[in-house]
């Protein structure tokens, strides 16, 4: 379906034109001239240098420097912008996130646990679920996001019978925190026909009640698949309500360039829709499932410029190689700090594609010349991804081929060294340091693994540039939360976790900017704040370098893509 004849079911849906052209308000459009003064510009130029002032002429930057240089520039049609001090400085970019995910709170409910959500028992998250399906038409799907077993006072993922207690008239599926398994109720599995009868697939597990092979409703890694693309066949008004609202929270913290790290074909003809619509102001990056588009990438059809625009690329192809630590499915070399079953002490995760399959998949996409981007967490997948890469690229070498690492999260520093040789870029979860810092250190990894995890440090020794993100909706959209992470790496629990992997304030600042723009190759475009380059930009209430450990309290006043305001605080 292309957009305009989506465009046309819009309008039948919504009730007429008059409807549409609300929902459907164009991007705002710059001013002709506009001048920023008196401020802290923040350049994330290759020399980092720090400026006064910005003239921007219609979408782009014209000039950058002293205010006087920058008056001088002004005539009466300037709209003059007087910082008073304040920082300006480039838009952040999501490195690797799933957009518009964090826009399910308007369709889903709300399962996650201090320090984001306030569930901290399972009766909690029942009666959220409840609370759902007591506003969903029978037979609809009751979905939640967040829950997370380790903080659950039952220290337990729920379970098929307890979600059957929520309903039976509805399918009723929760999604684990990490979003790499769900469980689910009797009528959500027989919707995907999961019985007693199903084997695994290939890395997923579908869990089982003991003594038994009825299936429990928990649903781990590619067991999960099926019922996560039913969640996602949902009505094109959900569809607006979630775009809109994750467009809204992102302009509202800063972000100018979004991700949709994994995407359906049907997910990517959606997110073009309703970018050229204007529901999504900020600037798109579109990495394609191989997965979903296995058959048109096997045969040739897949056509990245099919979602393209001037505000969305389809960068990268994305495999998942292992899943997740927190949810004991993330590949190791050596097992868990606490086992998950104390039967099997010597458990190390398991890979979501067999070793054979992911030298496969992985030499194909490099040979038909595709940027590539693979999920790694555990250090064994992460060595298989390596290894894997290696391969593809000695049989056909690429210059500059930015092999996207995402995540990261187990590197060892031998791996680092091997990704700087390899043209290999990580892109670290370090908020992971605060939001799973204390049970890396006590459940999952033990104290040594831990104070390794994401190593920023060993990067920078080595002169390999990485990016930093929020894997939203896994954590929420908080750009200067994941510099504060890298920078201090303090735990919710208040504790240092690594402190020799701590980096410096602007090494930080520039993995969500300048860097995080590089990794899809739009450094050229965006990321600093140079001539020629978009005016993509925020004004924060005060700067990041004067006070970093109070940054994460900084307010975002001004929201700018291409010169255009997308957000002002009040």
């Amino acid at each position: 379906m292309n957009w305009k004849t989506a465009a046309l079911i819009l309008i039948a849906l919504f009730g007429g034109l008059s409807v549409l052209f609300k929902i459907a308000t164009r991007v705002p459009q710059p001013p002709e001239h506009q001048v920023f003064i008196n401020g802290e510009v923040l350049t994330m130029d290759a020399e980092n240098r720090i400026a006064e002032a910005v003239s921007v002429r219609g979408e782009r930057i014209e000039a950058v420097g002293s205010t006087a240089d920058i008056m001088a520039l002004v005539d009466e049609g300037t709209e003059v912008h007087d910082l008073r001090g304040r920082t300006l400085m480039p838009g952040f970019v999501d490195a690797h996130g799933h957009f518009p995910a964090s826009g399910m709170q308007v369709i889903s409910a709300d399962l996650t646990s201090p320090p984001v959500g306030d569930k901290q028992t399972m009766a909690q998250v029942l009666d959220a679920l409840r609370e759902r399906a007591a506003s969903t038409e029978p037979g609809e799907v009751v979905t939640g996001f967040g829950y997370d077993d380790t903080l659950l006072a039952e220290k337990r993922h729920p379970t098929r019978a307890e979600l059957d207690s929520v309903s039976t008239e509805h399918p009723v599926i929760a999604t684990h925190v990490s979003g790499h398994m769900v469980v689910a109720n009797s009528r959500a599995l027989a919707l995907v026909g999961i019985t007693s009868e199903t084997e695994d697939p290939v890395g997923g597990v579908i869990g089982r009640r003991p003594g038994s092979r009825e299936p429990n409703g928990l649903l781990e890694e590619t067991a999960r698949l099926d019922l996560m693309m039913y969640m996602q066949d949902i009505g094109l008004r959900d569809v607006y309500a979630m775009m809109k609202s994750a467009a809204v929270e992102y302009a509202r913290v800063g972000v100018t360039t979004a991700q949709s790290g994994g995407t359906s074909a049907e997910l990517a003809g959606g997110l073009s829709l309703f970018s050229k619509l204007g529901v999504i102001p900020q600037r798109l990056v579109l990495f394609a499932f191989d997965s979903e588009f296995a058959e048109a990438l096997a045969n040739g059809e897949f056509n990245p410029e099919a979602y393209a625009s001037d505000r969305v690329v389809m960068q990268a192809v994305k495999l998942v190689a292992d899943g997740s630590i927190q949810g004991y499915t993330g590949y190791l070399s050596h097992p868990y700090h606490v086992p998950r079953d104390p039967q099997d002490p010597d458990y190390r995760g398991y890979p979501s594609i067999p070793r054979d399959d992911l030298f496969e998949r992985v030499a194909t996409l490099h040979k038909q010349g595709y940027q590539i981007a693979i999920h790694g967490n555990g250090d064994e997948s992460i060595e298989d991804i390596l290894d894997a890469f290696e391969a593809a690229q000695q049989a056909h070498p690429v210059a500059d081929p930015r092999m996207i690492l995402i995540h990261s999260q187990m590197a060892r520093e031998d791996q680092v060294a091997r990704m700087k040789a390899l043209g290999v870029t990580p892109s670290f979860f370090s908020a992971h340091t605060y939001y799973w810092g204390d049970r890396h250190r006590d459940i999952f990894m033990g104290p040594e693994r831990a104070a390794a995890m994401s190593p920023a440090r060993w990067a920078l020794q080595r002169g390999l540039k990485f990016s930093s993100h929020m894997d939203t909706p896994v954590t929420p959209m908080l750009p200067l939360q994941a510099v504060w992470s890298q920078v201090f790496r303090l735990s919710y629990g208040g504790d240092v976790i690594g402190e020799e992997q701590r980096i410096d304030v602007m090494s930080a600042l520039r993995a969500v900017t300048i860097d995080a723009a590089w990794q899809v190759f739009m450094d050229d475009r965006i990321g600093s704040l140079e001539p020629g380059k978009l005016a993509d930009m925020v004004v924060l209430s005060a700067s990041p370098l004067a006070n970093p450990e109070a940054m994460r309290e900084l307010q975002v006043e001004r929201t700018l893509v291409g010169g255009a305001t997308i957000f002002a605080r009040q």
